[in-house]
């Protein structure tokens, strides 16, 4: 095929439309540029990346959680503005959960995802939780508490330290700037009564809340599993990824991983997707438990995610794959290719790196493995240079802040 074929044909594909401007939902258009797709992204909060990229700039949406009718609008005026049936492909799970309230409007002017209502169910955390249940996915003691007294019963069940999370973090979020749980994801609780103040604080949002064990272990013991599965519930591309620290320790999404080969973590993720009828692109975070030696679900995500970038460099373009099948086009499953490589996450390095090292976790001799070549950056890219200076900025002062509070 000559150049201009090519240009041509990738002409004729359909847009694609990634929901969410956060740097993943940069990258998820960067994909598909990359392959010569037109592709944009939008959000309904415009101090995201995708709004300064040169990948962008996205455009301004509605909240759908708070104007569903207005966003709705707006979809429908951005398919006409494309003039293609475009493909959508969700960055964020507030989108994962508006494609499928609306899907039957948004499938007249997309592509929706077929596997949108299982991925609903993931993006909030009790239905994905009964779902590992119902499928037999290993998941460390879990309660979805309604009440206090249903919190109070449960806590017989628990080891302390636990976790206290919301259903969705989008709950926490509404908390004013000053109030404790202010945009946090997860609690660590050390008591019961530890765990009471916190439920009280919590349930100004939503009565309704999950608490957990920890998964005891290391976070190198954390693996990311990162698939698609097309519409007949096939997988057709998968990665593994190790992490190496993460931001805040224990808890946080990984700052640096690596790619690794563990047949067993793939093995529960894929049989555990596979049994649920899974399509789409999912990554499932585990972690091997050092009480039993099980590897436990930590959560699972439904889109596209920041780990997720760390895939294509391993050869599993996973933006690319999903959106060749969602257009009907086969695709041979893809695999992992062998090379190793570090993926680094800049901005959250700012925050692990002094945090490990007063943790005695981190020696300069394993940091600097771990910035050995080759090298893959999620937030950091030459050709989006002002989003690349900002994240340089950015981290060396955090980097710089956390020093000096560790020396005070």
């Amino acid at each position: 095929m000559t150049n201009d074929q090519s240009h041509n044909a990738s002409d004729q594909l359909p847009p694609g439309v990634i929901a969410g401007a956060s740097q993943t939902g940069v990258l998820g258009v960067r994909s598909l540029h990359r392959r010569g797709i037109r592709a944009l992204c939008f959000d309904c909060n415009d101090q995201l990346p995708g709004f300064k990229s040169v990948y962008g700039p996205a455009r301004l949406c509605p909240n759908p959680d708070t104007d569903p009718l207005g966003w709705v609008n707006f979809m429908q005026d951005l398919a006409q503005e494309l003039a293609q049936k475009a493909v959508l492909i969700p960055s964020s799970d507030r989108y994962v959960t508006a494609f499928f309230q609306h899907r039957e409007i948004l499938e007249k002017h997309f592509h929706v995802c077929s596997g949108i209502e299982l991925q609903a169910s993931f993006a909030e955390k009790q239905t994905q939780y009964e779902l590992a249940l119902q499928h037999r996915m290993p998941m460390p003691v879990t309660g979805m508490i309604n009440n206090l007294q249903e919190l109070t019963d449960f806590s017989k069940n628990l080891t302390y330290p636990c976790i206290l999370k919301p259903w969705h973090f989008r709950e926490w979020e509404q908390f004013p700037k000053g109030h404790p749980l202010f945009c946090k994801k997860i609690v660590i609780v050390n008591s019961e009564q530890e765990l009471i103040l916190n439920y009280n604080l919590a349930s100004e949002a939503n009565p309704r809340l999950i608490v957990q064990d920890i998964i005891h272990g290391s976070d190198t013991d954390k693996r990311v599993y990162l698939a698609c599965y097309d519409r007949n519930s096939n997988r057709i591309a998968n990665a593994m990824f190790r992490e190496l620290r993460c931001a805040p320790i224990g808890y946080g999404p990984a700052s640096v991983c690596e790619p690794v080969v563990d047949p067993e973590a793939d093995k529960v993720c894929n049989d555990f997707l596979t049994r649920a009828g899974y399509v789409g692109i999912c990554e499932i975070e585990v972690k091997r438990d050092i009480k039993d030696g099980k590897i436990k679900l930590i959560e699972a995500n439904p889109r596209l995610s920041g780990s997720g970038d760390a895939a294509p460099y391993a050869g599993v373009d996973l933006c690319y794959i999903h959106y060749l099948d969602m257009i009907g086009q086969k695709v041979d499953p893809v695999h992992p290719n062998s090379k190793h490589f570090y993926h680094i996450v800049l901005r959250a390095e700012g925050r692990a790196i002094p945090a490990y090292m007063k943790a005695g976790l981190l020696s300069w001799k394993n940091l600097v493995k771990s910035y050995k070549p080759p090298l893959a950056f999620y937030d950091f890219d030459i050709r989006d240079w002002k989003l690349s200076l900002e994240t340089l900025l950015v981290s060396i002062i955090t980097l710089i802040r956390n020093v000096l509070f560790k020396k005070k």
